[in-house]
């Protein structure tokens, strides 16, 4: 066995047990060798480790220190006899690893004196050698015990120092114990995560159910909800909606008459609408009595005409804008121009000529400057009826908003600009925020043009107040009741223009609807009662008396489109004084 304190064993030398070292181990000495001077006494062992040695040369220059006996009486410094890191020492007789001593001297060995006994000092002081082979202490007597062959050597538990070593297999075992532990529990995290995900989505899915339905049924689209268990439901989502209405008056100042059209801004469904009135729609004025669209322009103005509409169409007006032809020119140059698709050919009224050029030609995405726009949105071809020309009018409209800015700012410098004297319902800043809210719905697309459907008499039918009415403007129609009065239509065929407030005073004392139909371009020497329907017979014959009209002057005819009875006054008619 190799081992750095028996390197230098050479099967001949002995050792034996001088003490024990701080820990309890052996502390071994090679025994002197023979022929190697030494001081015995008779009776004594041939050497006591802790005999008093007796003076010595001074140790060889290099090594002091290694002499030093702790036992000793201080008489001498004496060589080393071991030392335990195998330096080689010369003034040693022991190498333990094997060196041979310098220049051929011999190991010197202390004498001994009197044997001392051993003390207490004894197990603490310094090692002088250690042999890990040998067994415990010599036997008694002093003699050194035989050493045994490497094979049979006996060792004891002093001489070695055990280290636990960390068992591999015990830590695979906490390992997979681990393991196992995380995996279980990663599962059990797994699932309650899923079951978390579920809960979750089961709530968004029926939040996202319960407020589509609630969607559905404030705008009206459920199914069912236009049964007759939810109508009024669907009339009051559709009465709540928030709404901005502005009439426009365009006022042809060339040629004369006037065109009406609403404009919508519905803020709750994002749409915008065009309206387009009929001149023939029949209103009511603050007096009671019957008269058309047209002539309450002409006569009541726009304040009298626009609580009339209030109360027909059941909405509510903010403002009324008159818009003459050369505003309108000036306005669609101010935008840029325009692009529409025009259904007719217009011509030129400033050029007359036959074989010129229309102004304006039919197609598809026309453009139109600021004077064929006027010239196309009053144009009315033979034959045609003036709801086509109202349908221009509203194509111009949109077509204006489509070019107008959607910043209200910009908007109100272009109305501004205009230098139009407004109604005083409609402020500047008002109009140019209206329209740049509109302009915003007629670029995303989401506008359109609708006309309200008027019956031959001038009323509302059932489907104008479905369709238009109550969807688009949110209101109920109230045409006047046929049934209140018999109305009459007049026309003064004179030649006194005050005859038809005198008629009109004698009428309505009389209980009938008065309904003015203008002034003839000739005088007329008789007047003249027609009626259509032979049920009216009574209702005309009754009106001539009323005006002091002979009876023979009822006649079955024509009537105009919203009255029951047309009169027609001649020169004969005499008022009452």
């Amino acid at each position: 066995m190799n081992d750095r304190y028996d390197s230098g064993y050479d099967g001949d030398q002995q050792y034996e047990l001088v003490g024990y070292d701080d820990y309890g181990r052996p502390v071994y000495q090679p025994v002197p060798q023979q022929g190697y001077p030494q001081a015995s006494q008779p009776g004594q062992q041939s050497y006591d480790p802790y005999a008093q040695q007796a003076p010595q040369a001074p140790p060889a220059q290099g090594y002091e220190g290694y002499g030093y006996d702790p036992y000793a009486t201080g008489q001498q410094q004496a060589a080393p006899a071991y030392d335990p890191y195998g330096a080689g020492n010369p003034a040693t007789g022991y190498d333990p690893y094997g060196q041979p001593a310098s220049s051929g001297q011999q190991p010197r060995v202390a004498e001994q004196t009197a044997p001392a006994a051993p003390t207490a000092r004894t197990a603490q002081a310094e090692p002088t050698a250690f042999v890990p082979q040998q067994g415990g202490p010599p036997a008694e007597g002093g003699a050194p015990k035989a050493e045994e062959p490497a094979g049979e050597r006996d060792y004891s538990t002093q001489q070695f120092a055990f280290v636990e070593d960390p068992d591999g297999d015990s830590e695979d075992v906490i390992d997979w114990l681990n393991f196992t532990e995380n995996r279980t529990e990663r599962r059990e995290e797994a699932k309650r995560r899923a079951r978390g995900r579920a809960v979750a989505l089961v709530v968004v899915l029926a939040l996202v159910a319960v407020g589509g339905v609630g969607y559905l049924w404030y705008a009206g689209k459920l199914p069912g909800a236009s049964s007759s268990d939810t109508k009024a439901g669907s009339a009051t989502s559709a009465a709540a909606q928030k709404r901005d209405v502005v009439v426009v008056h365009l006022h042809n100042t060339k040629k004369g008459g006037t065109s009406t059209v609403l404009l919508v801004d519905n803020a709750t469904t994002k749409q915008g609408t065009t309206v387009l009135l009929p001149n023939s729609l029949a209103l009511t004025d603050d007096d009671g009595s019957t008269t058309t669209l047209a002539k309450s322009v002409d006569d009541d103005g726009s304040s009298g005409t626009r609580d009339a509409l209030d109360t027909v169409l059941g909405t509510d007006i903010e403002g009324t804008w008159r818009l003459d032809t050369p505003y309108l020119q000036n306005l669609v140059e101010l935008v840029g121009n325009i692009d529409i698709d025009t259904d007719a050919d217009v011509p030129d009224p400033d050029n007359t000529k036959k074989g010129t050029a229309p102004l304006v030609k039919k197609g598809e995405d026309q453009t139109l400057s600021g004077k064929m726009a006027v010239a196309y949105a009053t144009y009315l071809a033979s034959g045609e009826t003036q709801d086509a020309q109202l349908e221009r009018f509203g194509q111009v409209m949109q077509g204006v908003l489509r070019k107008l800015s959607s910043d209200s700012q910009a908007a109100t410098v272009t109305v501004q600009t205009l230098a139009q004297i407004l109604d005083p319902s409609l402020t500047d800043k008002d109009l140019g925020s209206f329209l740049a809210r509109l302009a915003d719905l007629a670029k995303g697309g989401d506008y359109r043009t609708s006309l309200l459907p008027v019956q031959g008499d001038g009323t509302l039918s059932a489907q104008a107040s479905a369709s238009v009415v109550k969807t688009v403007l949110g209101g109920t129609a109230k045409s006047p009741d046929k049934d209140a009065a018999v109305r009459v239509s007049v026309q003064n065929a004179t030649g006194d223009k005050d005859d038809t407030e005198k008629a009109r005073v004698v009428l309505l004392n009389g209980g009938f609807t008065f309904l003015e139909a203008g002034t003839a371009d000739t005088a007329r020497a008789t007047s003249l009662v027609t009626y259509s329907d032979a049920a009216d017979k009574e209702n005309a014959t009754e009106a001539a008396k009323t005006l002091g009209l002979p009876t023979s002057a009822v006649k079955k005819g024509t009537v105009t489109s919203n009255a029951d009875v047309s009169v027609i006054l001649g020169q004969d008619y005499e008022p009452a004084s």
